[in-house]
């Protein structure tokens, strides 16, 4: 399959951007290469353990109540293994040196990650399809102000996460330090 030269693109401006980058690789969720710049790398052999990871991830997420993946990160004694969600359907992995900024890795993987998403997006709806036809409310005035309004359509119900507050900080004193006049 030939790589998507607008993802391949990206690829190659975020290793110029990063230079401890060792390789880069956009793959489906599915497990399929999109690109890759990963010289030395299987890129399909990586791809399918990328599948297993990232599918392994959502579901950690999910359990533990931290909501829709974004990333992850593995440090290995010889650098870094940095997988970002990448739009819906695509994923973003970066393999690094140890020795990267590993903030300015999270924060260009991100930004590059949102743009493979982009990019994906715009393929998967055309430019040159229509947009629905509105449909017209056909009920009376009075009708449509005495019928309750619909609820929005209920998203996926995320788990709700509860934390304790905080108990405000009290004070003591110090009998030795305080003096009564």
């Amino acid at each position: 399959m030939a790589a998507d030269p607008h993802v391949l693109d990206e690829l190659r401006r975020l290793r110029a951007r990063v230079p401890q980058l060792t390789g880069a690789l956009a793959t489906g969720v599915d497990g399929r290469v999109l690109a890759q710049d990963t010289p030395g790398v299987d890129p399909d052999g990586t791809a399918a353990l990328i599948e297993t990871a990232h599918g392994a991830a959502v579901k950690l997420a999910d359990a533990t109540g931290q909501g829709e993946f974004r990333e992850l990160l593995v440090r290995g004694v010889y650098g870094y293994v940095a997988t970002y969600a990448a739009g819906g359907t695509a994923v973003l992995t970066l393999l690094a040196q140890d020795r990267v900024n590993v903030g300015r890795l999270l924060l260009e993987g991100r930004r590059a990650a949102a743009r493979i998403g982009e990019l994906g997006d715009t393929r998967r709806t055309p430019a040159h399809a229509k947009p629905a036809k509105e449909v017209k409310d056909t009920k009376p005035a009075k009708e449509a102000k005495a019928a309750k309004p619909e609820a929005p359509p209920a998203a996926k119900a995320a788990a709700a996460r509860t934390r304790t507050p905080r108990a405000p900080r009290t004070t003591t004193t110090n009998a030795r330090t305080t003096t009564e006049s």
